[in-house]
């Protein structure tokens, strides 16, 4: 054992007791974040516009601040990037995450100082919790890399701003610096395809031992890497341990990946965004990821089918129960404050407390009043691959309200395969009846021929990637819409097949 990885053992003991404090006293650690918070942001614009010294509980926090989104919070979000001080929070922030926004542009989420820290002290100890619970650490020893957007900053009024990803690749540890890979040069290639090709041939013959990004843009790396070897990446990579991911369900990508990769490698599932780093997998045994509570972060809960009534009930953490779907609201030491993220997220486990993603609040298919979400589809999906020889790339789900000729109105799933199953209708017939069993409505439309039996539509190789370039999000944070309630991305994908 080197004494890095010996180091790195001790350190992962000692954030595992810290850990467990919070862990172990959820309430009283999410009361804390939320007086913190409060008291810290009283006297900005935000905090004085809404009474932040009059509130003293849930309730009256509730009465004093309604949900936002960021088209709704933009107006105090506009001051911050015009350079003013003390709005949202104390000061100004150190940087500006920049994302793709859906109605007006590009979005600009503030990231100060401490809640930069978090975002990184979180990474780390999602590999540290890693460490601790398996006894694995030699791989700190070998090469890791980070799949992410370029480092290269701009500057908007004295402030700092890029993607989250590249603001985060400035935080890489100086212990970890020598392992890093790609090269700052070739992290700093703007155009995803040139980068992943300069990634290939730096990589190629190292000693790869932790490989992290979205699954999407790994596979796309992995390709490249076996195209350029006519190697398994196992074989290549012969220490290979873990593989780091966010931003999607990992699952429909597993057998894609075990198939490149020709064997199983230890995963960590992250759940990271520009406006915080909300949970991480702590446990290589039982699904689902560890919310944290002691990150400066306060989290509210509304019932994703009640979200859009008026005045839906906002409910904190000793309220939410297993197996439900919810809207995540956070307030956060960015100066995000009741801040609807899009996602919607289920427990799985109340002590401690444990989510998986189920989605977004805006992407689901209720074109019939079935109300399908993101992890129905998926888990639909994961069957089916599993029960089948099928190995798929990519796939979106949309619906077909009007069919030609006679036809019943029906879901579209377009799937780009790696590998066809060879038996297609049993592929069909799984979905279909996976869907049915999760969702009670879409199994009473197929009941009521309402609706058909779902219809899969092949998308050809490489033409999911297509759709995104087209788009101008190939690589970097982005990932594809897995469903919606429209056929703006079916018909987009549908008009390159041609």
């Amino acid at each position: 054992m080197s004494l890095k990885s010996f180091a790195a053992k001790i350190f992962a003991s000692y954030i595992a007791r810290k850990t467990a404090k919070w862990v172990n006293n959820p309430i009283e650690t999410q009361q804390r974040v939320f007086e913190n918070l409060l008291q810290k942001a009283a006297k900005t614009k935000f905090g004085v516009d809404h009474n932040f010294s009059k509130i003293t509980s849930h309730q009256s926090f509730i009465e004093h601040v309604p949900i936002r989104d960021y088209e709704e919070l933009k107006p105090y979000v506009e001051q911050v990037v015009a350079g003013h001080s003390d709005i949202l929070w104390p000061g100004k922030p150190v940087y500006f995450a920049k994302t793709s926004g859906t109605t007006s542009g590009a979005k600009y989420i503030p990231i100060t100082d401490t809640s930069i820290k978090h975002q990184v002290n979180a990474s780390r100890n999602a590999i540290l919790n890693y460490i601790h619970e398996t006894g694995n650490a030699d791989f700190v020893d070998g090469k890791m890399i980070f799949l992410q957007g370029s480092p290269i900053l701009q500057e908007k009024n004295g402030i700092k701003l890029g993607r989250l990803s590249g603001i985060s690749a400035h935080y890489v540890p100086n212990y970890l610096q020598k392992n890093r890979l790609p090269s700052w040069q070739t992290n700093c290639i703007e155009d995803w395809e040139t980068k992943v090709n300069a990634i290939v041939d730096e990589t190629v013959d190292q000693d790869m031992t932790v490989i992290a990004g979205i699954p999407s843009w790994v596979q796309m790396y992995f390709e490249r890497l076996q195209a350029k070897t006519d190697k398994k990446v196992g074989e290549l990579f012969r220490n290979f341990k873990l593989f780091i991911y966010g931003g999607v369900n990992y699952e429909p990508y597993r057998a894609k990946f075990e198939n490149l990769i020709g064997r199983k490698v230890n995963s960590i599932e992250l759940f990271p965004a520009s406006e915080g780093f909300f949970a991480y997998q702590d446990s290589q045994k039982e699904k689902g990821m560890l919310l944290l509570l002691d990150a400066g972060i306060f989290y509210e809960f509304v019932k994703a089918d009640e979200f859009y009534n008026q005045n839906a009930k906002r409910i904190t953490l000793r309220e939410v129960q297993i197996n439900t779907n919810y809207v995540m609201i956070i307030s956060t030491d960015a100066g995000l404050w009741a801040y609807n993220l899009g996602d919607t997220i289920q427990f799985i486990s109340i002590m401690p407390y444990k989510i998986i993603v189920s989605g977004r609040i805006k992407h689901f298919i209720s074109a019939f009043g079935e109300h399908v979400i993101a992890k129905e589809v998926e888990e639909a999906m994961q069957h089916a691959i599993a029960s089948t020889d099928a190995r798929i790339n990519e796939f979106t789900v949309a619906p077909q309200i009007n069919p030609d000729g006679e036809q019943l109105p029906y879901h579209e799933w377009l799937v780009e395969f790696e590998k066809e199953p060879s038996d297609i209708e049993k592929f069909i017939e799984i979905l279909d009846s996976s869907l049915q069993k999760q969702n009670s409505y879409y199994f009473d439309l197929i009941e009521g021929k309402i609706l058909q039996r779902l219809i899969v539509t092949t998308i050809k190789s490489g033409g999911f990637n297509d759709y995104m370039k087209s788009k101008g999000k190939l690589g970097g944070q982005n990932k594809v819409q897995r469903l919606a309630n429209d056929r703006s991305v079916a018909d987009a994908l549908l008009k390159l097949e041609v």
